[in-house]
């Protein structure tokens, strides 16, 4: 056993102890899914970031780095920038209502809202999505094991399953909670001691420039929008709504103990997050720099810490990235647990579950949920493309009914429901029927962030096109049909 694999195995335990203990104070639904609304702004920090700081904002950006430059940022500065929408706009208001009515999750309060019947739509397309996006994260773990430690795909996948879904079913929200600490812990750590040995390795940006140039970068590998203005629009418009829409951001912040841990903690995950995007990106550049014929993008991360870095950083490093994956991973069980058992099975088939049975059974799907997850994982081509289905249904289908349905009272259940599914309708039909992938990613399949539409005008992408015209058509609704009071 070599020892990248015996200090994962460690941390693991570590990880699950963590979990264990947190978990054993977990006697309810409530606790389960909101951890009982005792958090503070650390604990909410700490949670919301290690949900951020995963496969996308680690591996999967160093990937986009290593194919664009630097221009890659703007993936997690979309995030930084929705998170902050979160912290003073869309957290407070929809946490006061969560708290009046004991909300467990978002989609409590969209059958509030709306009706049953768009919580039910809802809940069924964030699961679809949901599994996608956890089958992402463990996809993140597989890379990193794989290259760094030779440790198989299909192994390393199960590995990060099991981890995830063990401590996460123990107390979930709880459990998360205190894990998520020692986990962004060893996330910062990692990188921030990884940067000055890369610096090192490569002999500064200059050197780095110079051979990039070398390696045949073009003009626009090093500007702010060398990806092209159209690619960082799509951007903007799917992932900004996506962190303060999130279902699973907002059961973290239906957690806070009140609005000002909910100001003060998610405002500090949105700036560490516009920080912290800087960090991946050098790494993919400096990645292409020195190591311009890997055989996928995906590859840059891991091959930059196994051969820029003595071992014991190296080491470190791994664990800070083995985190990232993780503590993401949990987020997205939470959001799988809450759409199966509270928000479908609680609602739609057995009404009068006791809180006990309801605990138990979000500890199962959990469990059920990391085994799926495993198996689409094995069949996803890359980390982009599957956070990429998971934006963009989220995105399309949830952004403009839920800021809406919060600032005025005349939007409508059904602007919602033509809203979300004419959204999705239309992402559909850009990506399959009428769109061309002129900015390629090589990001796979499905990735409507890079299927363009030509409108004579202007050139939009499948999931800006799904996103502006769900508003537009809740827009229309709030005069054609708007709420009766």
């Amino acid at each position: 056993m070599n020892g990248y694999i015996l200090f994962i195995i460690c941390y693991a335990i570590f990880l699950l102890i963590i979990g264990a203990w947190a978990g054993r104070k977990v006697k309810s639904a409530e606790g389960f899914f909101v951890a009982g609304r005792k958090l503070n702004s650390g604990l909410l920090f700490t949670t919301l970031i290690a949900a951020n700081l995963g496969a996308g904002s680690t591996v999967g950006v160093a990937a986009l780095a290593y194919t664009h430059g630097v221009s890659a940022w703007w993936w997690i500065g979309s995030a930084g920038i929705g998170s902050i929408i979160l912290a003073f706009w869309v957290g407070p208001k929809i946490w006061r209502i969560a708290r009046e009515q004991n909300f467990l999750t978002l989609s409590d309060y969209l059958d509030w809202r709306y009706s049953a019947a768009f919580r039910g739509f809802l809940s069924v397309m964030m699961s679809i999505g949901t599994l996608a996006l956890f089958s992402g994260q463990l996809l993140g773990v597989a890379w990193i094991l794989e290259v760094v430690a030779g440790v198989p795909k299909t192994f390393g996948i199960i590995a990060g399953a099991l981890v995830t879904t063990l401590y996460f079913a123990a107390g979930g929200l709880m459990s998360a909670a205190f894990v998520n600490i020692f986990e962004v812990l060893i996330i910062l750590a990692g990188f921030i001691v990884a940067l000055p040995f890369i610096w090192n390795y490569t002999g500064g940006w200059s050197e780095i420039v110079n051979k990039a140039f070398a390696n045949g970068a073009n003009n626009n590998y090093f500007e702010f929008d060398g990806m092209g203005l159209t690619a960082i629009t799509g951007y903007l418009v799917m992932l900004v709504p996506s962190f303060f829409i999130s279902p699973g951001l907002i059961g973290k912040v239906f957690g806070a103990k009140d609005e000002r841990a909910i100001k003060v903690g998610t405002f500090l995950n949105g700036l560490v997050q516009l920080i912290f995007a800087a960090v991946p990106v050098f790494i993919g550049v400096a990645a292409f720099a020195f190591m311009p014929d890997l055989p996928r993008a995906d590859l840059a991360l891991p091959s930059a810490m196994k051969n820029m870095m003595p071992f014991a950083v190296a080491a470190l490093a791994l664990a800070a990235i083995f985190a990232a994956e993780v503590s993401t991973a949990d987020t997205v069980l939470y959001m799988l647990a809450g759409s199966l058992t509270n928000d479908l099975y609680k609602r739609f088939i057995n009404k009068s579950i006791s809180d006990k049975n309801l605990l138990l059974a979000s500890r199962v799907t959990s469990l059920l949920c990391g085994a799926l997850g495993v198996l689409l994982a094995l069949k996803l081509e890359s980390i982009i493309s599957a956070l990429t289905i998971f934006y963009s249904l989220m995105s399309v289908s949830l952004a403009a009914p839920l800021i809406f349905g919060l600032f005025t009272e005349r939007a409508s259940n059904y602007g919602a429901l033509l809203a979300a599914g004419l959204g999705i309708a239309l992402t559909l039909f850009c990506t399959f029927y009428n769109a061309t992938p002129s900015v390629n990613l090589g990001v796979g399949v499905l990735d409507t962030a890079t299927h363009l539409v030509d409108f004579g005008f202007a050139k939009f992408n499948a999931s800006t096109c799904g996103i502006l015209f769900s508003f537009i058509i809740m827009a229309l609704s709030l005069i054609i049909l708007p709420r009766k009071k």
